[in-house]
């Protein structure tokens, strides 16, 4: 079996895909659980599969306010007049038995009394004194919640590898489930490489600038609900480089690195990696980010992303991203892509893959338009906040003129959101 990250032919310069498969072939789900409250759940990945028991609805339902009534009682034709022997509410429910000629005032989500098969709506009926006439087109066996119409008992609810969003959560306490087992958050251990940068509580100095990157990373991570241990910054001395990896290694199941990995003399990540741990590749061709390092530190998988803003964020996205909800141990489902008509020109040099950042927005019409967002350069980070899409233009592509239809990926880190 080839291995995809050392294809025997091609170029030493990984595709995106090539990358991925690479990547995806080398990481596995952690191991390890943890039963947790309902409420601390959001964003968290079931480790067992859920089935509900009991059935929902519990009791057969009224759908609607209205008139409870056993549809024999109504006439062929004309007025139905039936009189109205009490009331069944929502957590009160009418405890009689109908008799031949009766019915129940009831409300939405209110107990179906005994021998009523059918409820009539408010609207349609007119109520005189302590009766109600019920004309003869009502629909008969209608707007009722049949006992396990939505669940049965027994019936699997959410499966092992779910992660669970505010919809499953609500199922969950429908349920009476009030803790669940979910697998353990994936630790990653990461720290910004260079000289130049500096905290944000001191003032930077000529050539300086502050570190961005850990922000960047740390929200990214957060988002996805990963356990994030942030180590700081560390300069560009081999020594230290080689003692916060060795430290990021032994804490954590992933680290990452951003800056260090290009082929200048001051990139030393790569150097001191290649002599404490294993390289897979470190050359991917999509642009941003095309200095991208993968490999290992003894039981941890390493990423060393570039150094420049917007290549973080996009080599994050691009790659780290799935490897992460893989380890999480959910499903790493296929990108969303979408067609849409390019407001402006876009210029760009065969090659490498290219994620352009845009705006994609729709028209009165309907019609799903993408607009690039200013200047692309890699450090231009303020374009990244901007943006809610990447234009994704494939590695031939010499760019796209105003009005061409172009593939647009929705960048849908749920910010808001755990």
């Amino acid at each position: 079996m080839t291995d995809p990250c050392h294809p025997q032919s091609g170029p030493k310069v990984l595709s995106l895909k090539q990358a991925l498969d690479c990547i995806l072939a080398h990481v596995a789900p952690v191991t390890g659980d943890e039963q947790i409250l309902l409420k601390d759940c959001p964003g968290r990945v079931l480790h067992q599969n859920i089935y509900s028991p009991v059935d929902i609805p519990q009791d057969s339902q009224s759908s609607m306010d209205g008139y409870a009534f056993n549809s024999a009682d109504l006439k062929t034709d004309g007025v139905s007049r039936l009189t109205i022997a009490g009331i069944s509410w929502a957590g009160r429910p009418y405890t009689g038995t109908l008799k031949t000629g009766e019915c129940v005032r009831i409300f939405t989500g209110a107990l179906i009394p005994d021998k009523a098969d059918s409820v009539v709506i408010q609207e349609n009926v007119l109520t005189r004194a302590k009766a109600v006439e019920i004309p003869s087109r009502t629909r008969v066996l209608d707007n009722i919640r049949l006992r396990g119409d939505e669940l049965r008992q027994g019936a699997l609810v959410l499966k092992k590898g779910k992660r669970l969003g505010p919809a499953d959560i609500g199922v969950l306490a429908s349920l009476g489930i009030a803790d669940i087992k979910v697998r353990r958050k994936p630790r990653v251990a990461f720290f910004s490489t260079g000289d130049e940068l500096v905290p944000l509580d001191r003032q930077i100095q000529a050539g300086q600038i502050y570190d961005s990157n850990r922000y960047t990373l740390y929200g990214l991570l957060d988002a996805i609900g990963i356990e994030a241990l942030d180590l700081g910054t560390v300069g560009d001395q081999d020594n230290a480089i080689a003692e916060a990896l060795l430290e990021a290694s032994r804490i954590s199941d992933v680290v990452i690195t951003s800056g260090g990995v290009s082929v200048g003399e001051a990139d030393r990540v790569k150097p001191v990696l290649e002599s404490i741990g294993q390289i897979e590749f470190w050359k991917i061709a999509m642009k941003p980010g095309k200095p991208l390092a993968f490999g290992q530190i003894d039981n941890a998988v390493f990423f060393g992303l570039p150094g420049n803003p917007v290549s973080v964020f996009v080599t994050f996205y691009q790659v780290v991203r799935p490897a992460l909800l893989r380890m999480m141990g959910t499903t790493v489902g296929k990108k969303v892509l979408l067609q849409a008509r390019c407001v402006s020109a876009i210029t760009k040099v065969p090659g490498r893959q290219e994620f352009q950042r845009a705006t994609l927005e729709w028209t009165e019409h309907g019609e799903a338009t993408v607009l690039p967002a200013g200047k692309q350069q890699s450090h231009n980070l303020s374009t990244m906040a901007a943006s809610n899409c990447f234009i994704v233009l494939p590695a031939d592509s010499d760019g796209a003129e105003a009005g061409d239809t172009v593939e647009v990926e929705p960048i849908d880190v749920p910010f808001h959101f755990n």
